[in-house]
């Protein structure tokens, strides 16, 4: 690497070594921690200079970054080359990186999940088989839809929401206590006249 500080290197390398963990290769990896680090505009010749990678691998690393919305393309005045930038809002890049992982992992098994469950089972081995999957199905389901509630969220509101941290725990708790509470204080279900006429009845003849 050229041109970078020490500490901007041991990013970019971290970064690249992570990236196989999340879906791309080393050099995407390289590439975006690059952009990032630095938080100015670059073109691929100057990436290329920086990273010390070629020319054909660097814009095979851009598309890839593109398709995962992590880096946008710019033009600078006077300038007809290709700059390339990531998003400025670090959620914006936190929800991308969900979003893109969603796409290419959850997606898949659940549609392979809704066809396994149109299908008819055969056997009692089969039944046990698809209700694994049903319970494996719903809560993929939930989950996507609470993703699909915090993509909606502010940056603001996401911030505030995570620092809650252990208080949405106790929230919850209290919760659980509350309506276990009226539970046990729920009424007991009203007497038919007869009922009671005939439960005295009972108990006089005890009496007797």
């Amino acid at each position: 690497m050229t041109n970078l500080s020490p500490l901007a290197q041991k990013f970019i390398l971290h970064f690249g070594e992570m990236g196989s963990r999340w879906g791309i290769n080393r050099t995407v990896g390289q590439i975006y921690a690059l952009l990032y680090v630095l938080a100015k505009p670059l073109n691929a010749d100057e990436i290329a200079e920086h990273l010390q990678f070629s020319r054909s691998n660097v814009s095979m690393g851009l598309k890839e970054l593109q398709s995962w919305r992590l880096v946008k393309l710019l033009h600078q005045p006077g300038d007809r080359r290709e700059y390339f930038e990531p998003p400025k809002d670090i959620w914006d890049i936190f929800k991308a990186l969900l979003e893109e992982r969603r796409r290419r992992e959850v997606e898949p098994t659940l549609s392979m999940l809704r066809d396994a469950l149109l299908e008819t089972p055969a056997t009692d081995a089969d039944r046990v088989a698809q209700e694994r999957m049903r319970e494996m199905y719903n809560l993929i389901e939930l989950s996507s839809s609470w993703f699909d509630d915090v993509q909606r969220l502010s940056p603001e509101t996401l911030t505030s929401l995570m620092k809650m941290g252990s208080t949405v725990k106790t929230l919850l708790n209290v919760g659980d206590t509350v309506r276990g509470t009226f539970r046990k204080k729920r009424p007991a279900e009203p007497v038919a006249p007869e009922q009671a006429e005939a439960g005295s009845g009972d108990a006089s003849g005890k009496g007797e």
